[in-house]
């Protein structure tokens, strides 16, 4: 239990305490998708796109901190608010797309776990099956925390190769900023937004800092708890940020690219690390990307069902029918895709994700800004103009990727 005065070592102490749940959205925001998309970027433009990475640090933490924010100020999930607040029928108006657009999610991330295993030799009517059966058996059985702990250190090591990879190659000389209007380069910023923020992110952390909130005994002293949550989700929007940069610069000059058709092949991505690794540079980068496609499958998993299940107001335990439901069209969609489409239907799937978001974005804006169900936490003055003016950002980004 937190106590009404508390020193600065207790304030660090409560911090690590309430550490968690806008850390492990952003880690799991850098899955395989994030890190193709990125892979991409850097093949085409070098470290051209460097500019609209960093600037996505700032709606990406506008956005979360008033997911985050919720589930401080009302104790309960984004789902659970919604029915509670407004209606049954809008609650699930606005879980069923997640849920559909969350199906979609799990198809990328199966095709990029299928990647992985591909460059391995492996098939995907082998992998794809495979990796079904396992998560599944994860969330059902609740040992999605355990799952997780492996899981991010292996993807903290992709990320360690990338690091030093960049290191033995050296930082080149190419512009950290490029900007021509033209369909593959606004493609491609799409592509980037649409791999930061997910609709699943936002029922997530709402849900996850609620839970974490009443574990800990904080939720008399939610001033605190929003000072921790504002801190936690700064720190993972920059980590993430920046590590999409890393990612892109580890990968620029790999392969000359002059549209969609052209990019790199799954195989090509895999040698980056064959200063760091040799040989075994496609191993590493498979075992990599893999793990963090399963991270983010087990954390979308989560964030979609707790929406789901809170908005129609069914108990929590039901909500593994929901992971099952959701998983199948995936894992067929991606069976049945051909294996040299994965890595092109992934960056198209990332771009539509940016549409997907409106409907999520305008709720949560709504929600957050209203006082009745926020009390003094609601959004007002700057941080309601930033928090719209980066919605509008990203439908206009959405719109333009379009033409």
């Amino acid at each position: 239990m937190w106590r009404k005065r508390i020193t600065t070592s207790e304030r660090t102490i409560n911090f690590i305490k309430f550490f968690g749940p806008a850390w492990l959205v952003m880690m799991a925001d850098m899955d395989a998708s994030s890190i193709i998309g990125a892979a991409q970027t850097g093949a085409v433009y070098n470290y051209g796109l460097i500019w609209v990475l960093l600037l996505l640090i700032i709606p990406l933490y506008i956005i979360q901190e008033a997911s985050g924010r919720i589930g401080i100020a009302t104790g309960k999930g984004l789902g659970e608010v919604i029915r509670e607040n407004y209606s049954k029928k809008i609650a699930i108006l606005m879980a069923m797309p997640m849920a559909i657009t969350d199906a979609f999610t799990y198809a990328i991330e199966y095709m990029g776990i299928a990647i992985g295993f591909e460059v391995l030799g492996i098939p995907l009517f082998i992998s794809i099956p495979l990796i079904f059966i396992v998560h599944i058996i994860v969330v059902t059985t609740r040992k999605y925390i355990q799952a997780e702990k492996v899981l991010l250190g292996i993807s903290f090591a992709l990320i360690a190769g990338l690091v030093a990879t960049l290191g033995l190659r050296g930082i080149k000389s190419y512009s950290p900023i490029y900007f021509r209007p033209t369909p593959l380069f606004f493609f491609l910023v799409a592509a980037n937004v649409g791999a930061v923020i997910m609709p699943f992110m936002l029922y997530f952390q709402a849900s996850a800092t609620a839970i974490k909130l009443n574990e800990i005994g904080a939720s008399e002293f939610k001033n605190d708890a929003i000072r921790h949550m504002r801190k936690e989700t700064l720190i993972g929007a920059i980590v993430t940020e920046v590590l999409m940069v890393i990612v892109e610069m580890t990968f620029a000059g790999i392969k000359g690219a002059s549209d969609p058709s052209t990019f790199a092949s799954a195989y090509q991505l895999s040698t980056v690390m064959e200063p760091l690794a040799g040989k075994y540079s496609p191993i590493f980068f498979s075992i990599g990307l893999i793990s963090a496609g399963f991270l983010a499958l087990v954390v979308i998993s989560l964030g979609s069902a707790w929406g789901v299940v809170e908005a129609l107001g069914i108990p929590q335990r039901n909500s593994w029918k929901v992971y099952v439901i959701e998983s199948i069209p995936a894992v067929l969609a991606t069976l049945l895709l051909p294996s040299d489409m994965l890595i092109n239907t992934i960056l198209d799937l990332l771009v539509f994700f940016v549409y997907a978001l409106i409907g999520p974005i305008i709720i949560l804006g709504i929600i957050s800004r209203n006082e009745k169900i926020m009390g003094k936490f609601n959004s007002k003055g700057l941080r309601e103009i930033a928090y719209w003016l980066s919605a509008i950002i990203i439908l206009m980004v959405a719109i333009i990727a379009t033409f």
